[in-house]
């Protein structure tokens, strides 16, 4: 696997599944795999499980692991070409990039959208300046449109806990005092999508995702509609994706907040969430603290999902 930013990069779901069931019982197995290999991880955004987890990973296949923060441990970077450099900004990223491939062997790029151009962002420039530019293997660790480590952590987690071959599963928008990306609900249905669960978004108008991403879910607006009956509750925040309104807070309606009302009418549903959370604005203190909270399980399946990326990425390095 040259590249990693979304399900498809990863071949076959279910041979990627068992792989990553298979590295859980054991996640060493495969430690002399990244001997004197070197990861480059690059945060242009703060993290606390992508970069804890992914380094683990790194660390599990016997690699080399070195950190980088944009910004605050590198000198300021310039992304848009054309521009007169007179500014805050001594590097352009166009010289940093294969600076930074002569330092390693993969590279990791956290990059979040910026909500200033709808078009830039979904056109991944900074992910892709990188995979064009580096010469090396280039993976996500959450880009402008996408967050699929997080994805196929989320898609484990229900694999282990799914009571039922077909369940249900409910990605619900929940208010929030500033608009976030929407990349982790777009990586989450992409990904909802490749399997065979039912699979239902639901949100108050005016936050659709992008067709391409909402693909085959069923969209509702009724919000204990769609909770009914649901083996799954993944709840998650973003802004608006319309080109007229894109980035902007369209409510804050705390009656979409994740609380034992929404929650009574479901099939006892596991609650998910990507994490940081705010609690009582996301997801009240009753339900994230329940037993049917899986979120510390679903954070701990970061490593799984991102050594079985790592350890496919090393193999094409052979």
């Amino acid at each position: 696997m040259k590249n990693f930013t979304c399900v498809q990069d990863l071949g076959d779901i279910q041979s990627a599944l068992k792989e990553a069931f298979e590295i859980k019982k054991d996640r060493f197995q495969y430690a002399e795999l990244g001997k004197n290999k070197t990861l480059m991880m690059i945060f242009f955004n703060s993290s606390l499980r992508t970069r804890l987890s992914t380094q683990k990973a790194a660390l599990n296949l016997g690699m080399n692991v070195i950190v980088l923060d944009i910004a605050q441990g590198a000198w300021k970077l310039e992304t848009e070409r054309g521009v007169i450099m007179d500014g805050d900004k001594p590097e352009h990223l166009l010289e940093a990039i294969p600076v930074m491939g002569c330092y390693c062997d993969i590279i990791g790029v956290r990059s979040f959208a910026r909500f200033e151009n709808r078009d830039d962002d979904y056109n991944e420039v900074i992910i892709n300046q990188f995979i064009q530019h580096s010469g090396r293997p280039v993976f996500s660790m959450e880009a402008a449109t996408r967050h699929p480590l997080q994805s196929f952590a989320d898609l484990i987690t229900i694999e282990e806990y799914k009571k039922t071959a077909r369940p249900k599963v409910v990605m619900t928008w929940a208010p929030h005092p500033r608009p976030l990306p929407q990349a982790v609900p777009n990586s989450f249905a992409e990904w909802m999508n490749v399997t065979d669960y039912e699979f239902v978004i639901t949100h108050p108008e005016g936050y659709e995702l992008a067709p391409e991403f909402v693909g085959n879910a069923r969209v509702e607006y009724d919000q204990m509609e769609a909770f009914k009956d649901a083996d799954f509750i993944y709840a998650k925040s973003w802004g608006s994706y319309a080109a007229d309104t894109y980035g902007q807070v369209l409510s804050k309606d705390r009656n979409w907040t994740v609380g034992e009302k929404q929650m009574a009418v479901t099939n006892n549903a596991y609650f998910m969430h990507c994490l940081p959370v705010r609690r009582n604005m996301i997801v009240a203190d009753e339900v994230i603290e329940s037993p049917q909270s899986i979120v510390i399980q679903e954070a701990a399946n970061r490593e799984i999902s991102a050594t079985v990326v790592l350890k496919k990425m090393l193999e094409s390095l052979k």
